[in-house]
């Protein structure tokens, strides 16, 4: 690791330990020319997860755009937001896991839909409507009715 004060290539690590959100380590270096200390984080690369749109348009995958997702559909439920903060990681982890660049939107509403089914039934339902975009009152119906078979 290169010095930021005096260009240097060799350092040693003083202390380290997880970062706040546990997805990198923090190291406090000296450099062994001009003993001074900084900071760096070490982190795992990851490589970018692109979902592919239903109108075949591509862009970057967004974990923030799930969690929105999720937070409209349980918004006056009482599901905590660390629970769809911690579905939408998952989501993104299973999705990073898997060997595929590309995703498609669909399979990420599935995914959502798959976790927030057991989480709260109305969010599911919400969720689903605006995924699903039910046309008419029937198609709303025969997802409530699945819903009352499984029980």
């Amino acid at each position: 690791m290169k010095c930021p004060y005096c260009g240097y290539q060799e350092s040693k690590v003083v202390d380290s330990r997880h970062s706040d959100d546990n997805l990198s380590i923090r190291r406090r270096r000296e450099c062994l020319s001009c003993q001074r200390r900084f900071t760096t984080y070490e982190s795992v690369e990851s490589l970018p997860i692109i979902v592919v749109k239903k109108d075949g348009s591509r862009q970057a995958f967004d974990r923030n755009k799930v969690l929105n997702g999720m937070v409209r559909a349980c918004e006056k439920r009482p599901v905590p937001l660390s629970t769809l903060e911690k579905i939408a990681r998952d989501i993104e982890l299973s999705i990073q896991n898997s060997l595929e660049r590309e995703i498609a939107a669909a399979e990420i509403g599935e995914l959502v839909m798959e976790r927030l089914k057991p989480l709260d039934e109305v969010s599911y339902i919400r969720f689903a409507s605006v995924y699903r975009q039910f046309k008419d009152i029937n198609s709303f119906m025969r997802e409530l009715n699945k819903i009352l078979e499984e029980k």
